[in-house]
């Protein structure tokens, strides 16, 4: 199993895979993107973590100056930000570190994975997993239309669904360069660039109500009838399940 970033949703996962677990140990990958909080702060109320059968490995970006471990001790220090320390969850977890500068080939079991610098502040890794379905791109957490972007076009070439962050509509852009995050229009520019056949825009912004991503939703769907090109577009929700 692989899991990418840890923010509130991992709670809901790590719930509904205890129950369908049972006794029976876990073992899973998480794959971190950046250690901004609202990539990891689910962390501490991941239920498997506190399973001493559970095996996890937590691969990401080295994070100066503390290291990918050293930043989850902090977020669960005992007292001050979480009442539970790293060392009190029973599970066996480790810690990898990837070149968050540089673009890196590894492989999960049998699951070939591919990672990407991204456009964002601090550094970001978008990953690539290849199956015989075709290739799946999780590109979280960058900024549209840099100096990057004919190496972000050929990472995403050609995969079959592509997950991205879409946070702000052209409007909102305007006021949000160098946040680090995409807007509608750009991504789906890039997503037809790439030929993909299923684009999932995510990252939504705290302050967009369900009609607001509609919205997007539907512009970008007219962008694509504009172009002519048959890719199909919608919003990531929660819960939502995807067959390839």
């Amino acid at each position: 199993m692989i899991v990418i970033d840890a923010g509130s949703g991992i709670r809901a996962l790590g719930g509904s895979l205890v129950r369908e677990f049972g006794a029976e140990p876990i073992s899973l990958s998480v794959l971190i993107t950046h250690t901004h909080w609202d990539h990891i702060q689910g962390f501490p109320f991941f239920a498997p973590a506190f399973g001493k059968n559970n095996r996890i490995r937590v691969i990401g970006p080295q994070s100066e100056p503390d290291g990918l471990m050293g930043v989850f001790e902090k977020q669960m220090d005992g007292s001050r930000c979480f009442p539970v320390t790293l060392g009190m969850m029973s599970a066996q977890i480790s810690f990898e570190h990837l070149d968050k500068n540089q673009g890196l080939q590894f492989e999960i079991g049998e699951v070939k994975v591919t990672s990407c610098p991204t456009n964002h502040p601090g550094g970001c890794l978008a990953y690539r997993f290849e199956t015989p379905a075709g290739g799946i791109a999780f590109l979280s957490d960058h900024e549209t239309g840099g100096d990057d972007e004919l190496r972000i076009l050929e990472f995403i070439k050609d995969a079959k669904i592509l997950i991205a962050d879409a946070q702000y509509d052209a409007s909102e852009m305007v006021a949000r360069k160098g946040w680090g995050h995409g807007c509608t229009d750009d991504v789906v520019a890039l997503a037809l660039r790439a030929g993909t056949e299923q684009l999932y825009l995510f990252h939504h912004d705290p302050t967009h109500d369900d009609a607001f991503i509609d919205a997007m939703v539907e512009h970008a769907k007219g962008l694509v009838r504009q172009s002519g090109a048959l890719l199909k577009v919608q919003a990531a929700a929660e819960g939502c399940e995807i067959s390839i």
